[in-house]
Formats: C-alpha cells, structure tokens, sequence
C-alpha cells in the first residue's frame, strides 16, 4: 500500500507553495543575510532553515508538537525565546551596523557555520512552524496506511525541498542587490535588518496562540 495518493500529494505540495511563499521570518532572516553576505551566506542560511524544518517534522512524527498545542507554558517558553532570539539578532546588527565604514563589513565574515546554525535556531524556535505541522499535517497522513513518522517525515521534506527553492530564488535575488549596496557603504543595510528582526521579535513575543 502506497503511503500517498497522488490527488493528496498535489494538494499538499500547492499548499506548502503557498505557506512557503508568504513572507514572515524566515523570508526576512534569508534577505538580511543575503544582503549583508552575498548569495552565498543566503543560501547557508536557507539550509539552515531548511534543517529545522525537517527536525520539526520528526519531532511532529513522534508527537512533541502536540506538547506545545496542549501546554499554555511550553507553548509561551518557546515563544518568548524565539522573540528574545529574534531581537538579540536585531540589537547585534545595530551594533555592527553602528561603527565606521571599515569595521560595519565585518559581519560579513561571519563563518559558514556560524550562519547555518543561527538560522537552525531560528527556525526551530519558530513556534509557528511547531504548530503548523501539528495543524497541517495531519490533514494529510493516513494512519490506516501505516508508517505514521514516515509519513510525517516525507511532507517534512517536501515543505523543505519546496522551501529550499524559494530560499535559493530570495538569496540570488537579495544576493545580486545587495553587492550594488554594499558599493555605497553596509551601515544602513545593517540597520535596516537590526530593526526589521527587533520588530520580528516583538511582533512574536506579543502574538497569541490559536
């Protein structure tokens, strides 16, 4: 027995385009580091993003995300350190954006690694996402078919491959205009950024859950 029918994986990959297009964090954190780091750092940071996706997935495969659905306070704790991330990233492109001409490129030297594992952090600490795989998901897993993680796993993948795409197309995109920026000077493209995940984070910190 086939774990998917062809009419259900159709339906849930236009959805996943569509979730995947709409902007909101993950589409902000791929441009800020496109700009600051070229397409390159973009698209590190797209697989990192990509790579909480899929731990998301195994960990709604194994039932954690109901914790947060069902637990006000696991729910909040996730929450509050997701907006603290997100306005600690701000508050440090601010700083780095506040120096003189010679030092505001520095962060551009951020490492490979660096950058692949903020944005694992920050695509975990989504609590959205947690919740979105609780609530979406299902919709589309059998049990009667059997392999339940499994199941879960592979939409996890096919959200993230279709994620992958987009997080490529921002990162050429942002990638090309941000070396005409960076001609002019990186400390206001650093602001910018400092200010955009600041209200990210407060944004988050203040929304309720469904």
């Amino acid at each position: 027995m086939h774990l998917f029918d062809t009419q259900t994986l159709l339906t849930y990959l236009a959805a996943a385009v569509v979730l995947v297009i709409l902007p909101g964090p993950g589409t902000a954190w791929i441009v800020a580091q496109s700009m600051t780091g070229g397409t390159r750092r973009g698209i590190q940071a797209g697989l990192g993003l990509e790579t909480a996706t899929l731990l998301h997935a195994i960990a709604a495969g194994l039932g954690l995300s109901a914790l947060l659905a069902t637990s006000a306070m696991a729910f909040e704790v996730v929450k509050y350190l997701g907006a603290a991330y997100l306005i600690w990233l701000g508050i440090k492109a601010w700083r780095n954006g506040g120096g003189d001409a010679e030092t505001a490129p520095a962060a551009a030297t951020v490492s490979a690694r660096q950058v692949y594992l903020r944005s694992v952090v920050t695509g975990v600490l989504n609590p959205k996402v947690a919740l979105f795989f609780l609530a979406f998901l299902p919709q589309f897993v059998h049990p009667e078919r059997g392999w339940v993680w499994l199941q879960f796993l592979l939409l996890g993948a096919l959200l993230a491959l279709v994620g992958l795409c987009n997080d490529l197309l921002l990162s050429f995109t942002a990638g090309r205009f941000g070396r005409r920026v960076a001609a002019h000077g990186s400390r206001w493209t650093q602001r910018v950024t400092g200010t955009l995940f600041i209200g990210l984070g407060v944004r988050l910190a203040l929304e309720q859950r469904a």
